[in-house]
């Protein structure tokens, strides 16, 4: 069974809106449903760890009660970043593997779960190919250093699935060194844990801006909307 690690303490200041992301509504649904309900639909999640910003609890509280999830929700007011958020809710899992998501990735699917929960694998992350060039850059003097070779590149995405062990130990690690990671499985893999990846979803993408949320709310359409 897999401990969900569900991240929801962004502020989303991108988005323009006078609360939270997660909050707003996308087709009349607030952005953190979308999630929980694929999940509660995953038989081997028994455990959602969810975290709130500072100060919404009661509003997070209020959707859960709202949207009947049925999944047992463990509560963690966010860290002051994504990384510390991590590190604050892993020992509230109480099963051996784990998986993370985010609430501003609302196009999640069940299917997506399945896959890294039936990967041989314990430590893996969905992750796609980059389909535009990247460059090394110099950012203080404009300069570009070098090339790279986009197909030993990946997009990383989420969900992402770990041994609970070895996450708490980078996390650990990382600490010691003072040193913080934006995603879960560089860290993972950069302190010597095998990592893997699988093919992820082009639909699957993080709302961050106004574009995005316009762009989700089109891809959330149901599909008759297609035939107008």
């Amino acid at each position: 069974m897999y401990s969900l690690i569900l991240l929801n303490g962004g502020i989303g200041s991108r988005t323009g809106a006078d609360s939270p992301k997660q909050l707003l509504k996308l087709r009349g649904i607030p952005i953190l449903v979308y999630t929980l309900v694929t999940a509660d639909r995953v038989e081997q999640i028994s455990q959602i760890v969810l975290n709130y910003p500072p100060q919404w609890r009661e509003d997070v509280e209020a959707i859960l009660k709202a949207y009947a999830i049925s999944t047992p929700v463990t509560l963690v007011e966010a860290g002051s970043s994504r990384h510390s958020s991590v590190a604050a809710m892993i020992p509230h899992c109480t099963n051996d593997d784990v998986i993370i998501h985010e609430t501003a990735r609302p196009l999640v699917r069940t299917d997506d779960f399945q896959r890294l929960i039936d990967s041989e694998h314990r430590n893996v992350s969905l992750m796609s190919e980059i389909s535009f060039t990247v460059a090394p850059v110099d950012p203080e003097t404009s300069a570009v250093t070098g090339s790279l070779d986009r197909s030993r590149l990946r997009n990383v995405q989420l969900p992402q699935k770990f041994a609970k062990a070895d996450l708490q130990d980078a996390h650990a690690r990382a600490a010691e060194q003072g040193t913080e990671f934006t995603e879960d499985a560089t860290l993972v893999a950069d302190f010597g844990h095998p990592v893997h990846f699988i093919e992820g979803n082009d639909e699957n993408l993080k709302v961050t801006t106004k574009t995005d949320l316009k762009m989700a709310g089109f891809l959330l359409r149901p599909e008759e909307d297609d035939d107008e």
